[in-house]
């Protein structure tokens, strides 16, 4: 006795609601048929425009991303020189190179869909880059090759010509109006107004103007020339002549003074050790670290400090600087270190220190605190030339590049725990930036890789001791990816061509023409044995093949997948699959129909049945293409990703659509012959 299932079961969607389905996908298709052809719509857009004066919008009309092998190009293959680097920084070296390519062929050649990525062949590390549409490959090998450029730039108040007479006359005025107007201020103030008063009236600072142009206490960070004039003048003290300051003329007025934070003056010698990751060079175990430390302390006094660290100290730029670390606040160092140092009385060494970074002997030659001043101030809006005429670059050069960095690495702060990067510059960097951080104490200074800015952080104070910190609230992989940045700049790995090919636009164009002209051939024939063999349930497949080619055809456009040889193999062979889904579908409506089920219980049973199938083959497919992708480079997963995500779509077109077109027109159907089901006696 044969198990049949219940008709009542299996659940037939209402009439209306299969027809509100079918329209969804004719709107869908119809969406996606604009997507993929824009150019037969603008086409008409144009005729009504033209007609009518409408002025309708056209569609937007991007052509598919196509691969190296498609529109020709470069295919272009590096070995990375890293004998001269750590073992444990090779993999991030080589990165930071692949970053820095992919920038360049994107900005310095155009390329808008590059590939570049990097593989292991043995001990060998190789950068793949594939520069799809480009016609100069000398160039291209040209500029990959150069070394990455890394700049700190300063604001560039330097106008890029001289001003004309009437530019003159307009600045001269617009100042002329300015200070007259601070001169009225100040003849209010000899008048006996009070400051305040005269502040509300004509200071055009606007964060200060209604309290009386009072700024609380300040410190030299935030107003350099307010905070030096306040220094040498005493509490009550009004300026004149004016102050400048970078916005423009100020009359300031020194309301108080206070202690301010403590600092102390201080230098170090350190021992490092192997397994602290800032350990560069460890000779070295903590053992003889320690050991060689408690040497040098009873070598070491005040007057020969500097000297011994020096010959000794392990820190990066100590033969340079004598191991001073100028002037320290509360939270500039590692907390023990801090501890010790403000703990120490001036002239003094410590005991052996121990922090993250290794051993250190500490002297502290002295301590002070800076002091803060209330001050009140009437400011007037001044311009200068770049207001006229603005300099063509907003930044300027420094001098200060990537020769002279010594290696830029993640930290942590001990305190606060934000994640940071920490810079280390040889001596000549050291003087440089120094200078530099002199002369932009609260201004910003830009970092730039290959042109473009990478961070620009605010300079807190004057930094002597050659190294320093960015921090601007980064993530773990965004510090990161900051320092590798940085260190590809600063300790570039060598590359060297090894393998080029090009690939003519001719032959890719012809590659692309013949792919279209096998994809349109299979796909009619397959349509053809379907309908022929299949009849009207084939007929309706083709429907649901058409829809699925349109909707992957769409998917792949507005993702921006870049489209091979390989990738249209892998579209071709979803086309397939699809088909395969189908047919199990018909097979099994084959069998239902000859038990004498009626049509639309047929067609639900054969999918309901077939299901298990369909999804099986799928799964087997996608778990095929995620290891293609994992494991495979270039074409291949390029053929892996467009198989993948044809499979996906699959799934939603071989169930979803082909049963509501099924259910629409079955349910419609009059004529139930066998010539229209399968050569089966349908009843």
């Amino acid at each position: 006795m044969a198990l049949k299932p219940n008709a009542k079961s299996l659940p037939v969607a209402p009439a209306q609601q299969v027809a509100h389905r079918f329209g969804l996908i004719i709107v869908l298709l119809l969406a996606c048929i604009l997507v993929v052809v824009p150019s037969a719509v603008n086409q008409v857009v144009d005729r009504i425009n033209k007609a009518a004066n409408l002025g309708l919008p056209r569609l937007p009309d991007k052509g598919f991303n196509l691969g190296l092998d498609l529109q020709g190009g470069a295919h272009l293959i590096y070995q990375a020189d890293t004998s001269h680097v750590p073992d444990a920084d090779r993999p991030n070296s080589v990165e930071g190179v692949r970053d820095v390519i992919e920038r360049r062929v994107r900005g310095g050649l155009g390329v808008a869909e590059p590939l570049v990525q990097t593989t292991k062949v043995g001990n060998d590390y190789r950068v793949i880059v594939e520069l799809p549409g480009i016609t100069d490959v000398n160039q291209a090998i040209k500029l990959i090759g150069e070394t990455p450029i890394l700049e700190f730039k300063e604001k560039n108040n330097s106008p890029p010509r001289d001003l004309t007479a009437a530019e003159t006359k307009e600045l001269n005025d617009f100042n002329k109006v300015a200070e007259k107007k601070l001169q009225q201020a100040q003849a209010a103030l000899r008048k006996g107004t009070a400051f305040t008063d005269t502040a509300k009236q004509f200071s055009e600072d606007e964060a200060s103007r209604d309290k009386g142009g009072d700024l609380g206490f300040i410190t030299e960070q935030l107003y350099p020339e307010l905070y030096q004039w306040a220094k040498t003048h005493k509490d009550g003290e009004v300026s004149s002549p004016f102050v400048k300051s970078f916005k423009g003329l100020n009359i300031v007025k020194r309301i108080a003074e206070k202690q301010g934070e403590k600092t102390v003056s201080a230098s170090h010698i350190l021992i490092c050790y192997k397994g602290i990751e800032t350990c560069q060079d460890a000779k070295y175990t903590k053992d003889e670290a320690r050991v060689e430390i408690e040497r040098i302390k009873k070598l070491v006094t005040a007057k020969n400090f500097a000297d011994l660290a020096k010959q000794f100290s392990t820190e990066p730029g100590a033969a340079q600087s004598g191991g001073s670390l100028g002037s320290l606040k509360k939270g500039a160092m590692v907390a023990a270190f801090e501890d010790a140092a403000f703990a120490l009385p001036s002239g003094s060494i410590s005991d052996v220190v121990e922090t993250q970074f290794g051993f250190h002997l500490i002297f502290k030659e002295k301590e002070s605190f800076l002091a803060e001043y209330n001050v009140a101030r009437i400011q007037v809006n001044t311009k200068d030339k770049t207001d006229i005429v603005p300099p063509a670059d907003p930044w300027k050069s420094t001098g200060l590049t990537g020769k002279q960095l010594k290696r830029a690495e993640v930290t942590q702060d001990s305190r606060t725990g934000l994640i940071q990067v920490s810079l280390n510059f040889n001596e000549e960097g050291t003087k440089l930036f120094a200078e530099i951080t002199g002369r932009n104490v609260g201004k910003p200074v830009a970092v730039f890789l290959d042109g473009e800015p990478i961070s620009i952080p605010r300079v807190d104070t004057e930094i002597t001791s050659g190294s320093a910190v960015i921090s601007g609230g980064f993530t773990l992989a965004e510090a990161k990816l900051l320092a590798t940045r940085l260190n590809s700049g600063a300790l570039p790995v060598p590359v060297e061509l090894i393998s080029q090919q090009t690939v003519d636009a001719t032959l890719g164009a012809e590659s692309l023409g013949q792919s279209y002209r096998a994809g349109i051939i299979g796909l009619l024939l397959v349509m053809l044995f379907m309908i022929l063999y299949y009849r009207l349930p084939g007929l309706l497949s083709v429907f649901s093949l058409l829809f699925y080619s349109v909707l992957s055809l769409a998917i792949f456009k507005l993702i921006g997948v870049t489209l091979t040889l390989a990738g249209i193999a892998g579209f071709i062979l979803s086309i397939g699959m699809a088909v395969d889904a189908n047919i199990l579908v018909f097979e099994r409506l084959k069998e239902e129909l000859r038990l004498g089920k009626g049509l639309q219980l047929a067609m639900e049973e054969s999918f309901l049945r077939s299901w298990p199938s369909i999804r099986d083959s799928h799964i087997t497919a996608l778990i095929s293409c995620i290891f293609l992708i994992w494991f495979g480079v270039g074409f291949i997963q390029g053929f892996a990703v467009v198989l993948a995500m044809g499979t996906l779509i699959n799934l939603f077109t071989a169930v979803s659509v082909t049963r509501t077109i099924m259910r629409f027109v079955f349910v419609r159907l009059k004529d139930r012959s066998s010539f229209l089901f399968l050569g089966s006696s349908s009843k």
